[in-house]
């Protein structure tokens, strides 16, 4: 493998590492939001309780997100000098601004967030995990905003020519609200809910399967459940949005994602297949003109294909199959996900949720579910709008920094792999005693009672 092919896979290894964690971080901040919440209108402790524990696991997941986090930045510079320099002043206001809204407010109120119970007031508190929560948010919101920039790039101008040449801002706004900027951003955020309900939904599943933690695991499963089942169908409205404006701004990255060759023709959409880029086709089950309809609601309508495109202005053969697959894999968990979680509500409604043992099963094992999706999805974006870094402006061939060598890269990504490798185990081992550990139990004379009124929602 080249300089180039090695720098991607390095930097897209990092980067699928680092996004394990915000994504969870953001969507356990929102239901400990709600857990917290429902103890301060309540008065009732077992909200208290569910919220210290998740405390502590949004720490320990914060922690490593943040640890992780840092290493990318560095690789701009070490691997990437050319893009850095092209779009460093675009991402020198959108980082400079996750500094001063999200990184500043989180750490302002995390420290009152972990030790802050007991010391405060309750409503100080919870004023704090929210403010922690958005903060989580603020970072996403201006590393995709940076992102989207680079897929749909408005508000700059171009300065300097050839190796020299750099985006400069013209208009921040413009450059923030890009045309994909609001879609993609949506798109991530409610990935991430769905994230960080699993994980809860997961916890408690494991906890009602062994008997333990009772009380606590049934109320924490029915508040991530209602998250869940929001967010699943938020994220079907999201998704189809997204690809809306893949299929405006981006037509031969859609092409990409189904498969569609012919320049001007009707496409279909398939539901599972294999492209074969040497015959331009796709095997596999699909519904007749369904690409077409969903694009322009007309189901003879033409969707531009990839041979509309240069070979050199669009993924490559290769290319085309692993966005397919990765496409639809996220897809498929996608609507997994809406089945499972209205499933789980309709069995709520019943009165039998928590009589299914095979359903607590599957919910245990289903924490894995939205990360893979969201992993998948990263790569479809990333892939799909190959050979660009910033969409028809820069490739990402001529990306690189010009003094790296081949075996620098290799060497640096062996070192990543084998660090990184036991920072997920410390994180595994860490996650998995605080887990068994369980829910702290607490003493009645330290926590006041605010109210004695009930909520039938999660009785």
């Amino acid at each position: 493998m080249n300089t180039e092919i090695l720098s991607r896979i390095q930097f897209a290894f990092t980067v699928a590492f680092h996004y394990i964690y915000p994504p969870l971080s953001i969507g356990l901040g929102v239901v400990m939001i709600i857990m917290e919440g429902m103890y301060l209108r309540t008065g009732q402790k077992i909200y208290e309780q569910m919220t210290r524990f998740w405390i502590k696991i949004f720490a320990l997941i914060f922690g490593i997100g943040v640890a992780t986090g840092i290493v990318m930045e560095f690789e701009f510079g070490t691997n990437w000098a050319v893009y850095s320099r092209y779009v460093g002043d675009i991402f020198g206001s959108a980082l400079a601004a996750e500094g001063i809204f999200a990184f500043a407010l989180e750490s302002g109120f995390l420290g009152i967030l972990i030790f802050g119970w007991n010391r405060v007031s309750p409503r100080v508190h919870f004023f704090s995990t929210i403010m922690v929560a958005l903060g989580s948010m603020f970072s996403a919101i201006w590393i995709v905003v940076a992102n989207s920039w680079q897929q749909t790039p408005a508000g700059f101008r171009i300065e300097g020519q050839g190796m020299k040449a750099r985006a400069v801002i013209t208009d921040f706004w413009a450059m923030v609200f890009n045309p994909s900027s609001v879609d993609r951003l949506s798109h991530v955020i409610i990935g991430s809910f769905l994230a960080g309900s699993f994980l809860v939904l997961s916890v408690n599943a494991y906890y009602l399967l062994r008997n333990r933690h009772v009380a606590i695991a049934k109320s924490g499963f029915k508040i991530a459940l209602v998250v869940a089942t929001v967010a699943s169908l938020l994220q079907l409205f999201t998704g189809h949005r997204s690809a809306d404006g893949v299929a405006k701004n981006q037509p031969a990255k859609l092409a990409a994602f189904e498969g569609h060759y012919d320049s001007s023709a009707v496409a279909d959409m398939y539901l599972l297949g294999w492209t074969d880029a040497q015959a331009q086709k796709v095997s596999g089950l699909k519904i007749p003109g369904g690409l077409s309809f969903l694009i322009h609601q007309d189901l003879k309508a033409p969707v531009t294909g990839l041979n509309a495109f240069p070979t050199d202005q669009r993924p490559s053969a290769r290319a085309v199959n692993f966005v397919f697959q990765t496409y639809h894999l996220m897809v498929a968990i996608g609507m997994a996900l809406i089945g499972l979680s209205l499933l789980g509500m309709f069995l709520w409604w019943r009165g039998r949720l928590f009589d299914q043992k095979w359903l607590l099963q599957i919910f245990a094992w289903a924490v894995l579910l939205p990360q893979i999706a969201n992993q998948v999805g990263w790569y479809s974006a990333e892939v799909g709008r190959q050979p660009w870094v910033v969409y028809g402006l820069l490739r990402t061939s001529d990306a690189l920094s010009q003094s790296l060598r081949t075996e620098q890269v290799l060497f640096s990504l062996i070192l990543f792999t084998l660090v990184y490798s036991l920072l997920f185990a410390l994180f595994l081992y860490l996650l998995n005693k605080k887990i068994k550990h369980g829910p702290d139990d607490l003493h009645e004379e330290v926590i006041p009672d605010y109210s004695k009124r009930d909520n039938p929602i999660l009785n």
